[in-house]
């Protein structure tokens, strides 16, 4: 820091004198005692010469920091590849029996893709023609806010899409949600065509 020249006071002491005089300290015990002659006016600065300015000159437009709002796609459906109501019930009453089952449980997503897609392949070579998807309902919540957020059951939803994938749907007709001793809604049956 830099100390202050003694001799200059600062720019407003006129106004802190005026209002020092109007206070009257709690302490009369070293206070200042002030002349009654006013102090000299600091030097008045001169003027600023107005200095005439050139046009502003255009700029060019600058590019926008993000790209323009677009408004999300409606999602495209799926196609409706439900099994026959008929088949269906059979198959939940025991008369069609079920080929094969794979439970996805514990899996993240790419691990359960890569599990049904091999268990598709092999149950369609061997000429299976009902097989039982066990995916899970997802994990439940109390807090309404996170459930309306996120849809429950990552693999539950997550399943007509893996099945509709070109690799899978000429080897798929359709798939519905299990009957409750098959495990409700958290299995599917899936039906495959025939070889």
């Amino acid at each position: 820091m830099s100390k202050r020249d003694p001799r200059r006071l600062p720019h407003d002491f006129h106004l802190w004198t005026a209002v020092a005089a109007t206070v009257d300290p709690l302490r009369r015990k070293g206070l200042l005692k002030f002349n009654a002659a006013p102090l000299p006016l600091p030097p008045e600065e001169p003027a600023p010469v107005a200095v005439a300015k050139a046009p502003p000159t255009r700029q060019q437009p600058r590019k926008p920091f993000l790209p323009p709002y677009q408004a999300p796609l409606p999602p495209t459906s799926l196609p409706d590849k439900a099994v026959d109501p008929s088949i269906r019930r059979k198959v939940s009453r025991g008369r069609i029996d079920i080929d094969g089952r794979i439970d996805l449980h514990g899996m993240t997503q790419n691990e359960a893709r890569a599990a049904l897609h091999g268990f598709i392949h092999a149950r369609f070579n061997r000429g299976d023609r009902t097989v039982l998807v066990i995916t899970g309902k997802g994990a439940k919540t109390d807090n309404d806010y996170i459930a309306a957020m996120t849809e429950r059951g990552v693999l539950r939803t997550m399943l007509p899409i893996w099945l509709n994938e070109p690799s899978l749907s000429p080897m798929v007709s359709g798939w519905s949600v299990a009957a409750r001793g098959h495990g409700g809604e958290g299995a599917w049956y899936v039906r495959l065509r025939r070889a």
